[in-house]
């Protein structure tokens, strides 16, 4: 990430402190060995200043490196403020996945999903608010020259959340970045990362993929 560390220190003079030092904390969390994560090109019109991640689940066990989830999080500022926010700052994912056929059909799995993010958040400890966001689930089937393929389905989680201020900026913004990475991991069906109950609710699982999916 070492571009994006340059990008930041070229801007310095422009860039909001509080907005510099959040990106800052999202480059310095430690994450789950699954996860590879980069710097992308971030969006222009949606906020004053953004910063963008891409970040991939991979199964590291199977010959070579197999991609079972994949998305991406930004992190939007606005120093005047956002009325739809209700706040300076704003996180902005998308999380989505392969899914085996079984799982793709379950009539919970939009609630599922979605209790899977705000699980996430609260276990790891996270204040938020005014979160928002869909689940789609697609399905597609081969004809002709593609009927030898066995449909596939997929899930894909789109959601934003305005995380909770303090006096220097967004609060732990790394540990935003870390409980949507916990999301991005159980959309791929891999068992949670020990996390200190945060004694609200909790996170409703599905079975567990039989192993890697192709994409």
């Amino acid at each position: 990430m070492a571009a994006a560390h340059e990008h930041l220190a070229d801007s310095a003079d422009e860039t909001p402190i509080a907005f510099r030092q959040a990106v800052e904390a999202l480059h310095a969390a430690r994450l789950r060995p699954e996860i590879d994560i980069a710097p992308m090109p971030a969006p222009k019109r949606l906020a004053p200043f953004a910063h963008a991640l891409e970040a991939t689940v991979l199964d590291r066990d199977t010959d070579g490196e197999t991609d079972l989830a994949d998305g991406r999080l930004v992190l939007l500022h606005d120093p005047d403020g956002h009325d739809a926010w209700q706040g300076t700052f704003r996180v902005v994912t998308l999380a989505r996945a392969e899914l085996e056929p079984e799982m793709a059909t379950d009539p919970l799995l939009p609630e599922v999903c979605w209790s899977w993010l705000t699980g996430a958040l609260e276990a790891r400890g996270v204040p938020y608010g005014a979160p928002s966001g869909t689940v789609t689930r697609a399905g597609s089937y081969y004809f002709g020259g593609l009927g030898d393929r066995a449909p596939d389905s997929q899930i894909e989680l789109r959601a934003s959340w305005t995380p909770a201020e303090g006096p220097h900026g967004v609060r732990d913004a790394a540990v935003h970045l870390t409980a949507w990475c916990d999301l991005l991991c159980q959309v791929a069906g891999l068992p949670p990362a020990p996390v200190e109950p945060a004694g609200r609710g909790g996170v409703v699982p599905l079975p567990q993929r039989r192993g890697p999916q192709p994409r």
